[in-house]
């Protein structure tokens, strides 16, 4: 029986040793520490234990206590979760710590223990793992990700991630200064911030292809709208976010403010395109006046033929009505040109009392020879002295713009432009619209249509100088312009405007007291005189209608077709004539200078400028150059009697 029990215990302690090689051969070869500890000394440790400290396995064993591994600050720590795993007051103890080497250098470590009884005594084993190299991994990503965090946090940049569907799942926190905005507010569909003008445009065609191909796509230009209602142009660049089987899941990206820039591009785009505008008006300026000397010369043939015609026939005959008829035509067609002068040309007039229902009726038989034929105008012109401080040419301009725009708008359709001029009476808060408009008398002209009407969204933009609703048909001055020149009027503008109902404009221009400038067109006499007259002139038939009325007039007359015959006939005989009348515009010389030539001979001879049209003269041009007289084609027989009869009586005077 004793023999049996020895064998049995023979075989325990076999199996004992047996496991016990087993698991130090395990042990030995692990890539983890291993150790056993009891009473806060170590009965055994691994090779990797030992090196991980940078002792010999002795020194563990037998020089070196438990707490020489441990940082001092982390001691107490340890020994208590040690202590609770040894009295198995907890099942087994998972703690980090900071370890301290042979060599005095510190180390982070992990320690996975459990207790167990070791000969019959408590005891703790467990495996240990140096985690220095994944601790300043973690160390140097929590700086990388703060880095990067401040970087996001004052950035100019929007940042953003959102899923396949376009809900934002993050935004950086600079959302709100960009867009108006928490974070927390946008957790949406980031295509609800898209403004109405660009959500059908290919931005978001642009995150579709990136998501279905899974490719990073090119920048692009989306505009949206912000918290407060207003807009904000987003140069944005997205990148896909992949799976790790390569799916798109997310789209991350950022969003670059790019309104300053993309306004001031269009600012620049509208200033070149308005110095493309300034330059055509420059041509069409000096179109017009190469075209107002040749049609003024050719009204002044018609014209004096007519009134030569007129002469020699009795008021009974058939064809003299139909002479009166050619003559007032002629008239009309001279203030049509006189107009478009006025239109083409650069003025700088100071502002001057006028009627300022006199100055929209002549506006008005401008426009009806512009405006087409399916448009009716009418007029609700008040009998009232109604006078303003206006430049007549720049009012004209402002109506022209104002009555094409309207004929625009009803040129499919057709209808009627209503424009009226009355008094109006201003008192403080009268007009909303304009609460700081001075009490007082104004005029007040109205141009009313019925055609298409204005976007409520945009009327309040009609007037920017960068803005345009059309600009196939967009001509002229603009209505920036319209509002500058009003302005400078002292005057206001009021715009209503209802879709599919029409549009009235109201001007407002403060009156005055002063009593208007008007030219008094009194019927000229029939001057005449017996005196010797040179005529000259490139146009063969205003020779020759010229000759015949100065002749009717009792004037002995020459003529030249050319300044240079004319230089000679006046060189070989100066005095045998009182007076020359010399065309600006002429092949071999102009005027001026056949004038200056001709002074050098006698620098008493009166001298008459008649032109067309010069863009290099004017009235107070020829007088200070000391031209006697200044016409200006066509004219009637009287007119040139008269300017005939000043320049020379003031010359004997």
């Amino acid at each position: 029986m004793m023999q049996e029990d020895q064998n049995k215990n023979n075989l325990a302690d076999m199996e004992f040793k047996e496991s016990e090689e087993i698991f130090r051969s395990f042990s030995e070869q692990s890539f983890v520490g291993v150790y056993l500890i009891q009473d806060e000394k170590f009965v055994y440790v691994n090779p990797k234990f030992a090196d991980i400290f940078g002792y010999s396995i002795d020194e563990c064993l037998n020089k070196i206590n438990f707490h020489d591994f441990i940082h001092p600050d982390d001691l107490k720590l340890v020994q208590q979760k040690v202590r609770k795993g040894v009295n198995q007051e907890v099942s087994y103890v998972k703690h980090s710590f900071r370890g301290i080497k042979k060599n005095g250098e510190m180390i982070h470590v992990e320690i996975y223990g459990s207790s167990i009884h070791y000969k019959g005594l408590p005891a703790a084993t467990g495996t240990i793992l140096d985690i220095t190299r994944r601790k300043q991994a973690k160390k140097a990503l929590q700086k990388s990700e703060n880095q990067l965090k401040t970087i996001i946090e004052h950035s100019n940049e929007l940042f953003f991630l959102h899923d396949t569907n376009n809900f934002l799942n993050y935004v950086s926190p600079n959302s709100e200064a960009i867009l108006g905005y928490t974070p927390e507010e946008m957790k949406i569909k980031w295509t609800e911030l898209v403004s109405d003008n660009h959500i059908n445009l290919k931005g978001v065609k642009f995150t579709e292809a990136a998501i279905k191909t899974g490719k990073t796509q090119k920048p692009y230009l989306l505009e949206f709208k912000k918290k407060d209602g207003t807009l904000v142009f987003l140069e944005i660049d997205e990148s896909p976010v992949k799976d790790s089987k390569g799916k798109v899941v997310a789209v991350s990206g950022a969003a670059r403010n790019v309104t300053e820039k993309i306004l001031s591009e269009k600012k620049l785009a509208k200033l070149q395109e308005q110095i493309v505008q300034s330059k055509k008006m420059e041509s069409i300026a000096t179109l017009t006046g190469g075209l107002a000397h040749d049609f003024n010369n050719i009204l002044y043939i018609i014209f004096g033929n007519t009134e030569l015609a007129l002469e020699d026939i009795p008021k009974e005959h058939p064809a003299y009505t139909k002479l009166e008829t050619i003559k007032s035509a002629n008239l009309r067609a001279s203030a049509i040109i006189k107009h478009l002068l006025d239109f083409s040309r650069k003025t700088d007039q100071k502002l001057k009392p006028i009627n300022a229902v006199f100055l929209i009726k002549n506006s008005l038989n401008f426009l009806r020879s512009t405006i087409p034929a399916t448009i009716e105008i009418r007029e609700h012109l008040t009998d009232a002295d109604i006078v303003i401080l206006a430049n007549s040419i720049q009012i004209n301009q402002v109506m022209m713009q104002l009555c094409t725009n309207a004929s625009q708008a009803m040129k499919k359709t057709g209808g009627t432009l209503d424009i009226s001029v009355e008094k109006a009476v201003i008192k403080p808060g009268s007009i909303k619209r304009l609460p700081d408009l001075a009490e007082g008398e104004y005029a007040r002209i109205t141009i009313s249509d019925k055609g298409s009407g204005i976007d409520p969204e945009i009327i309040t933009q009609i007037f920017d100088p960068y803005f345009t609703t059309n600009k196939a048909e967009n001509s002229g001055m603009g209505l920036s312009i319209v509002h500058g020149i009003v302005k400078n009027h002292n005057g206001d503008i009021l715009v209503d405007s209802r879709p599919g109902r029409g549009t009235t404009i109201t001007l407002l221009f403060p009156m005055v007291d002063d009593k208007p400038q008007v030219e008094i067109q009194a019927r000229d006499k029939m001057l005449c005189g017996n005196e010797s007259i040179l005529f000259v002139d490139d146009e063969k038939s205003i020779i020759i209608m010229a000759k015949i009325m100065l002749k009717r007039l009792g004037y002995k007359v020459e003529t030249s077709l050319l300044p240079e015959k004319a230089l000679n006939l006046f060189q070989s005989n100066p005095d045998s004539f009182d007076l020359v009348i010399t065309d600006m515009t002429m092949p071999q010389m102009t005027g001026t200078k056949l004038f200056e030539k001709l002074r050098k001979i006698r620098p008493e001879i009166p001298v008459i400028l008649c032109t067309g049209h010069s863009s290099l003269i004017d009235k107070a041009k020829a007088k200070k150059e000391g031209f006697a007289g200044y016409i200006m084609k066509p004219m009637s027989m009287s007119r040139l009697a008269k300017s005939i009869r000043e320049a020379l009586d003031i010359q004997k005077n």
